[in-house]
């Protein structure tokens, strides 16, 4: 076993799983009715539709790995959990990393390289823009809802600001005719390389870090990663070339010098906020190299 040393009393437990589902709900139910009607929200829907974890298995509350939870039945937590002789439940650590160790230590190490990164600021929230640059009518993403300018206009605030995305999870959707004018060519081989703490998806993705290391991570980091990727992926709306304002959602207009200041300096403010993110995943994933993750 490893980290068999932190027992957590069964009342302790219990509130900290109860407390995990009620926010969970907060965000979920809403979408789970949408989805029962058939309808499609662009930004609170996004977390659900372009990752992959679902509901019930963000929902789904896990302590972490080297935790024992005094009182608990593991079947109640899956497969990966043993049974304790002190009557408990703990996660079979080294079961996981059996499967999932270079995974495990290739996430440990993108997350190093971004944190010892500064923050790159000046992309003014292009990407989205550069993904429906000289698109054809009927072509574009978010079909659903119209652009803010029209199309030539969207065209020419591309060409007239220098793009510059360091993600290649957004580069991968800009138009053939729009990767040309980004400055970088981000691949799936370069992201350790390119990847950067001022991005908004490099942040955004936290939560996918953080939901694969899961059940090695407490979920409680899943979900406070979760709520930084929901207000970042509202930011990146606001921010893009579509008209949301039926959405209440006001547009940061990035074709003005004022929206561009105003980018900036929301991006700052997700650095920050996302570095206490990022470190406590490098810190889960350090506390495992024991383990034999390298």
């Amino acid at each position: 076993m490893v980290g068999m040393d932190r027992r957590v009393p069964e009342p302790e437990w219990r509130a900290r799983r109860e407390e995990h589902e009620r926010r969970v709900d907060g965000w979920t139910l809403g979408h789970l009715a949408r989805r029962e009607r058939g309808e499609k929200h662009p930004v609170a829907d996004f977390l659900f539709t372009y990752y992959s974890y679902r509901p019930a298995q963000l929902r789904r509350w896990h302590p972490g790995a080297g935790v024992v939870l005094a009182g608990a039945d593991p079947a109640d937590f899956g497969p990966e959990y043993l049974a304790t002789a002190d009557g408990g439940a703990t996660l079979d650590t080294e079961r996981v990393l059996a499967k999932r160790g270079p995974s495990v230590a290739w996430i440990g190490e993108l997350q190093r390289r971004v944190a010892d990164r500064p923050a790159q600021l000046g992309c003014f929230g292009m990407h989205e823009w550069a993904m429906v640059y000289r698109q054809a009518p009927g072509q574009q993403r978010h079909e659903a809802w119209p652009l803010r300018l029209p199309p030539a206009e969207t065209d020419r605030v591309v060409e007239h600001n220098r793009v510059r995305c360091t993600h290649f999870d957004a580069y991968r959707f800009f138009t053939a005719e729009a990767r040309p004018l980004n400055t970088l060519t981000p691949t799936r081989e370069r992201q350790a390389e390119l990847d950067q703490p001022g991005c908004l998806h490099a942040n955004m993705d936290l939560y996918k870090w953080a939901y694969k290391l899961s059940p090695l991570v407490d979920s409680e980091l899943v979900a406070d990663c979760f709520a930084l990727a929901r207000d970042v992926r509202e930011l990146v709306m606001r921010a893009s070339p579509y008209d949301l304002t039926a959405l209440g959602l006001w547009p940061v207009p990035v074709e003005t010098p004022e929206g561009r200041a105003r980018y900036a300096a929301a991006q700052r403010d997700f650095a920050v906020r996302a570095a206490p993110l990022r470190a406590r995943l490098i810190a889960a994933v350090a506390a495992l190299e024991p383990a034999g993750i390298r």
